[in-house]
């Protein structure tokens, strides 16, 4: 358990190391400050973000789902908020690093997910 977490981890790190390279406005002082984003995001993503996805229901099923972008996007900027050395400047650099992050994290998700045995 503890090393898929470890694995998301690092593929949520990898997105956001893309997210830096490709987005203006999203930057991040170093590879450790990369990993403890990555760490507060999948906390965040486990407490946080299903509080928000449940109140936000009825918007999220006006707009198809498609609200739930702007729910990580949010994700991303409360992450920034807390943590110094990672900066997120603006709505639309967080909706790209979300994402950026989210497929990134959607194909670790399938590496993880490979490697579990039934």
């Amino acid at each position: 358990m503890l090393a898929r977490f470890i694995v998301r981890a690092l593929f949520a790190a990898l997105g956001l190391w893309i997210a830096t390279k490709l987005t203006p406005g999203v930057r991040a002082n170093s590879l450790e400050t990369l990993l403890i984003a990555a760490v507060l995001l999948g906390l965040v993503n486990a407490f946080i973000r299903p509080i928000v996805v449940l109140l936000t229901l009825p918007l999220t099923l006006v707009t198809l789902g498609l609200f739930l972008l702007v729910v990580n996007a949010a994700m991303i900027l409360l992450v920034s908020a807390f943590l110094k050395g990672f900066q997120v400047h603006g709505f639309a650099a967080g909706v790209i690093a979300a994402v950026i992050t989210g497929v990134t994290s959607w194909i670790g998700h399938l590496v993880v997910r490979e490697g579990r045995r039934l």
